[in-house]
């Protein structure tokens, strides 16, 4: 007999240990889960469903919505997300998976909620999207729900191993440079410049990013920061997401100026950084593989390592 609720204090060790028996690719601290889930700001254990035979756990979804704004006042009142579901694999194909989701969704229309994406949760995501290499059951479940594929991003991974600032670079930043363009570690007193281009030219996420992550311990010498006639036109970041290292991003120019190598000089410079530090490889989880970032990262040595769909569902 299973039965079906939501999450209760003290749930949280039955879910870490039966996610890293079922996303095999993906496994997950306690602490993580913690501060990726437990803490975070829009977390509502409603949205936390659990299905459990007797005392045993044998499935979990989680359905979150925004109490707190990424930026302004915008809560996405017509959006809602579900960063992660899974089943035990001796439950599968019974009804449990069918059964949680419908209660997820449930929750997120109770909340107004017209829309669902899996999984492009911001600002605690755990994957982009749904792996279909490593989770083919978990892709065609999803499809057989009702969701359908936004578009597929990719992560990428580059060995530092070896990596050295070459002659063209060295010359390409000499040139811009002499225009006037500066290349420097953040200090705080470029904080608040930084986080408010982050926040308007890109994604709030990011602008975030910066924000949490220097709160959190980021150095600010793994902010690397450019300037035309002292107006930030770019930045890149390592270490923000998490705290770890080799953990590449957010990384962005300045559209207006766009052909000049900026975004690869700042790439160039920050892979350099990481590369005296010691750090051994450079990764990130979330490009567009057509986009100029995803060309940039290719010509920079960086490989694709997987693949996620990015999926919705209209409620």
């Amino acid at each position: 007999m299973i039965s079906f609720r939501y999450y209760q204090s003290g749930d949280e060790r039955k879910i870490v240990e039966l996610w890293n028996e079922t996303l095999g690719a993906d496994p997950i601290t306690i602490k993580r889960f913690r501060n990726l889930v437990l803490l975070d700001a829009n977390f509502d254990p409603v949205g936390l469903r659990v299905a459990f035979e007797q005392d045993r756990l044998v499935g979990v979804v989680y359905a979150v919505r925004r109490l707190l704004p990424m930026l302004g006042t915008n809560l996405e009142q017509d959006n809602g997300w579900i960063p992660f579901f899974f089943v035990d694999k001796k439950a599968q194909n019974n009804g449990v998976a069918t059964q949680l989701m419908k209660e997820a969704e449930k929750f997120l229309k109770n909340e107004g909620r017209k829309t669902v994406f899996f999984a492009s949760y911001a600002p605690n995501y755990i994957l982009p999207g749904i792996d279909e290499e490593a989770y083919p059951g978990a892709y065609q479940f999803l499809q057989k729900q009702g969701f359908q594929k936004l578009y597929s991003p990719v992560a990428m991974d580059r060995s530092l191993v070896g990596f050295k600032q070459t002659e063209e670079m060295k010359e390409l930043k000499r040139l811009r440079e002499e225009e006037g363009y500066t290349f420097a570690q953040a200090e705080d007193k470029d904080l608040y410049e930084v986080i408010q281009f982050a926040n308007q030219k890109f994604n709030p996420d990011w602008g975030r990013a910066i924000r949490e992550g220097v709160l959190q311990g980021l150095p600010l010498e793994r902010i690397l920061v450019a300037r035309y006639e002292q107006e930030v036109v770019g930045f890149c970041i390592y270490g923000g997401y998490e705290g770890i290292p080799e953990r590449f991003g957010p990384f962005g120019v300045d559209e207006g100026q766009q052909g000049k190598g900026l975004g690869k000089l700042l790439l160039h410079e920050c892979l350099t950084m990481m590369r005296a530090e010691g750090l051994h490889s450079a990764w990130f989880l979330w490009t567009g593989e057509k986009s100029a970032a995803g060309y940039l990262y290719k010509k920079t040595g960086f490989e694709i390592t997987r693949r996620f769909h990015v999926m919705k569902k209209e409620l």
